[in-house]
């Protein structure tokens, strides 16, 4: 009975993220539109920022339950880098290439790189202070204000330009506005909920094998709380808005990293323990730098290189079975 019902609430954790997923890309587009702001950086923030509540959560709650142990909260935040880079990046890529906007090229993935690195280095001691939380949620705070800043200031994006040389320009009512504030907001709830349904369920099923907690974290808490980001992307690729999967994907792990760890942390340090190791860190750090190869000359995410991520997210998953 507790096997079916796990079962059960991992496929309402599916529906709820797809449709979730479906929402929130049709409320971020028509609210990007109606503020003149580009889909890319609505993808780095108000799209990243809804998507990486599920891992907000989970770390929080789990650093709560455990204080003393943060296998969970870090491992969470680790493994879903390297699925947001791996698989998220993989997936969308090989549905549809994707062009990549100079400004992840130029700005976004080196301060990607540089956050990782800090995190990296702020782990070497086993743990991660408080004051160290709250530099890294004041960062976030400063790279989220900035971004709208420039994006407000570079202008619209083509297709809003397009709107507006339109005969019949966009106008932006208040029942039209309120309904896609709501609808982006359901659809953040709808991820939320059904991550944590996911992951409830995945997590279950994973302790009636003994699984240990930091490869829990890493594998099934890691995978259950981006598939906000898995579905957004896939439901982007579909409706061709690629920048809105680069925005979600980097954005996303531009935000565990110092909002996630930074406020989880800030509340009570966060500790390391051997279970979540150097190796982890590592190919986290690996796959950010694998991007820039890919993406530098031609500005251009192909199907080659999608399915390559995909199949070095594999690689790893089955390394973390076999350890």
């Amino acid at each position: 009975m507790d096997l079916f019902a796990d079962c059960l609430w991992l496929t309402v954790g599916l529906a709820l993220l797809y449709l979730g997923g479906e929402w929130l890309v049709k409320g971020a587009r028509e609210i990007s539109l109606m503020m003149g702001i580009s889909p890319l950086v609505v993808g780095l923030t108000v799209v990243a920022f809804g998507t990486s509540a599920p891992e907000l959560l989970v770390s929080l709650q789990a650093n709560l339950l455990n204080p003393p142990k943060g296998d969970i909260a870090l491992g969470n935040v680790v493994g879903s880098n390297i699925c947001n880079i791996a698989l998220i990046l993989g997936v969308g890529a090989a549905i549809r290439p994707m062009s990549v906007h100079r400004q992840v090229i130029q700005r976004e993935m080196p301060i990607l790189l540089i956050i990782s690195i800090v995190f990296i280095l702020l782990l070497l001691d086993g743990k991660i202070q408080q004051i160290e939380g709250l530099c890294l949620f004041a960062a976030v705070i400063a790279y989220t204000a900035l971004s709208l800043r420039q994006a407000r200031r570079t202008g619209l994006s083509e297709q809003a330009l397009k709107d507006d040389n339109e005969e019949e320009p966009v106008k932006t009512s208040g029942k039209r506005t309120l309904a896609n504030i709501s609808l982006l907001i359901v659809g953040i709830g709808a991820l939320v909920i059904g991550a944590d349904r996911l992951v409830l369920g995945g997590s279950n099923i994973a302790r009636h094998f003994n699984v240990p907690e930091a490869t829990i974290a890493l594998t099934i808490v890691a995978f259950g709380t981006s598939l906000p980001e898995l579905a957004t992307s896939i439901v982007a690729a579909l409706r061709r808005q690629g920048d809105l999967i680069l925005g979600n994907a980097v954005g996303s792990c531009i935000f565990n990293v110092l909002c996630v760890v930074g406020l989880t942390s800030s509340i009570s340090p966060l500790n390391r323990t051997s279970e979540l190791q150097n190796w982890d860190l590592g190919v986290m750090l690996a796959f950010t730098l694998l991007v820039f190869p890919f993406v530098w000359r031609d500005r251009l995410l192909g199907r080659r290189q999608g399915v390559f991520l995909l199949f070095g997210y594999a690689s790893y998953i089955c390394y973390l079975g076999i350890r």
